[in-house]
């Protein structure tokens, strides 16, 4: 495809997209509003062209039954206001509060203002959206969604090394990593199938909601096949989810290195499964089979209901605790190690009311799936069948599930997802939005 026709479909996809924002703009600002006055709607306003109008009232609780894990081609819009993941449609209150974390946000504020300083105007114009935009929730782990923002293959060698030191400022060292070794592998995957037009390092696009601050609330997303991370920032508080983290293949090899990702998850998962007795397990394990595909809650997926399943935290020892907090921590510990830590805490907090379910194998190359949900976090880890990446490996499309093959994706229910909690609180509370 030459550039004029790749400029034609990104206008395109641009106008359809803004299209949908307009359109579904009012999620999360319909119930800001209602409990807030005008100073909040004022404060909601469409960020495309200021113009659009949201519903006179909100939408509720969701009314879909759980699913929405592939973010496949058939499941890529957004169709309710966001309400958040929840287990019977009502969300428990008073969980997340604005407080301080003694989290340092100085350095990514620093790095974000930086690379939109870098940016051309033009690209700074389709990059950076209103704190409150729907943009958040316009994002899929599939390679062929028609993404909004400015891509890697954007920018040139400054712009992006700007864009790798605001990655660095908001991650450790291993999520900086993982995030490397998920672009070298779709590069690598997508020569060996002869298809870098699809699949390549440049593919991934960065957005910034708001406006990088100390005192008001911003965030950016960085989104490609694979791998999205949405983190959001007010004051000292952090919110890192969702995040989305997979690869195909999980291991490759790569100018005489092999390199191997979510690999971590995989063997705290199986960790932890291996250490419950034989009863824990009969409670714990809700299939010894799995289908190609199991997550629930991926992509435009934001609403999903789902029910507690499985073994519940209280039923377990001190160790094997330890060993469940390992698989959390797999993701956790991908935000900077202060950021990480404010989050374990919440979640140990609530560990004896955590639910663990399994589907799979447990030997340590069989393919399963794992879902921990507690009130303040939702992960899964998924092993699925060959995809289209299969031939970069030696896999066929429609094999049975492997550990080649990995999804995952972190949550935070009962509304905070993209910190939405905390920024309807901001808005209810800051008296220059009142």
């Amino acid at each position: 495809m030459s550039e004029s026709e790749q400029g034609n479909g990104r206008r395109a996809h641009a106008s359809r997209r803004n299209f949908m924002r307009k359109v579904f703009f009012a999620s999360g600002a319909t119930a800001v509003a209602t409990m807030g006055g005008a100073g909040a709607w004022a404060a909601m306003a469409d960020d495309t062209t200021g113009t659009a109008e949201a519903s006179a009232a909100p939408s509720g609780a969701p009314s879909g039954a759980p699913g929405g894990g592939a973010g496949g081609p058939g499941n890529q819009s957004i169709t309710e206001d966001f309400f958040g993941l929840t287990t019977d449609g009502n969300r428990i209150d008073d969980l997340f509060t604005i407080h301080s974390t003694k989290v340092a946000t100085a350095p990514v504020i620093a790095a974000a203002n930086a690379f939109l300083a870098g940016l051309t105007d033009d690209q700074k114009s389709s990059t950076q959206f209103t704190v409150h935009s729907t943009e958040w929730r316009l994002w899929s782990n599939i390679d062929s969604y028609d993404r909004q923002g400015v891509s890697l293959a954007d920018l040139s060698d400054d712009q992006k090394a700007l864009g790798t030191a605001l990655l660095k400022a908001a991650l450790s060292a291993d999520g900086l990593e993982t995030t490397e070794k998920i672009r070298r592998i779709n590069q690598a995957a997508g020569e060996a199938i002869g298809n870098t037009d699809a699949f390549n390092e440049d593919a991934y696009y960065w957005t910034v909601m708001g406006t990088p601050s100390a005192t008001e609330p911003w965030g950016f997303q960085f989104d490609g096949h694979h791998l999205v991370v949405n983190y959001f920032v007010l004051g000292d508080q952090v919110v890192m989810s969702p995040c989305f983290w997979g690869s195909e293949p999980t291991s490759m090899e790569i100018d005489g290195e092999t390199v191997t990702v979510c690999h971590e998850e995989v063997a705290a998962s199986l960790a932890f499964v291996n250490s419950l007795t034989a009863a824990q397990q009969k409670i714990a394990i809700a299939s010894a089979t799995k289908s190609n595909e199991s997550m629930k809650a991926g992509a435009f997926a934001d609403n999903t209901v789902q029910a507690y399943e499985g073994l519940r935290g209280d039923a377990l020892n001190a160790a094997q605790r330890k060993k469940l907090l390992g698989i959390v921590e797999a993701f956790v510990g991908r935000a900077k190690a202060d950021a990480a830590r404010v989050t374990m805490a919440e979640v140990r907090k609530h560990l004896a009311d955590t639910y663990v379910t399994w589907a799979g194998g447990i030997e340590d190359d069989s393919a399963f799936y794992v879902r921990i949900h507690s009130p303040v976090v939702w992960v899964e880890v998924d092993c699925q069948g060959p995809g289209p990446l299969a031939g970069a490996y030696g896999a066929t499309q429609g094999d049975g599930p492997t550990q080649k093959h990995v999804h995952s994706v972190i949550r935070t229910p009962n509304g905070n997802d993209y910190g939405k909690e905390l920024l309807r609180q901001h808005y209810l509370t800051s008296p220059h939005h009142r």
